[in-house]
């Protein structure tokens, strides 16, 4: 039976993540792995296969949009292991919002690009005896956030 690689390189894990080099050094250097980034008998970095499980992690949460700064409060609760559960569902709640926002936004931005991909597709159909026009009513943008709040 093969042997199970634990000692990764910085290029498998490159490879494994999606991630660049460069990236995964910011990622060591902004203290976002849960565990101390481990060094090899030359000084290279080694790294596990928990630490690929965590970057995927990472690389989902930053693709959300979850805030460096987030991130690494996230990964110092996890670092300091059991007793901190509500902090770290308060932290997740608080990102779990702003993605729902986010997809509310995104959502009204999709009826309105599917609206328009439904004009240009009716102009450019050579039976189509539809109306032609090319502006739908624009919804008007939601309130800025501070605006909301000075209310």
């Amino acid at each position: 039976m093969a042997e199970v690689t634990t000692n990764l390189s910085i290029g498998q894990v490159a490879e494994r993540t999606g991630l660049s080099v460069h990236a995964l050094r910011f990622y060591e250097h902004e203290g976002l792995f849960v565990n101390a980034v481990r060094r090899g008998p030359g000084g290279r970095r080694v790294f596990s296969h928990d630490d690929v499980d965590w970057l995927t992690v990472c690389i989902i949460l930053r693709a959300s949009g979850m805030p460096l700064p987030a991130l690494r409060r996230y990964a110092e609760l996890v670092r300091q292991g059991a007793g901190n559960e509500a902090e770290r569902l308060a932290l997740m709640r608080e990102h779990q919002a702003n993605v729902t926002t986010q997809i509310g936004k995104l959502t009204e931005c999709l009826d309105l690009i599917r609206f328009k991909v439904g004009v240009y597709e009716d102009l450019l159909d050579p039976g189509s005896a539809g109306d032609h026009q090319c502006h739908a009513p624009i919804p008007s943008p939601p309130p800025h956030p501070t605006e909301v709040q000075s209310r």
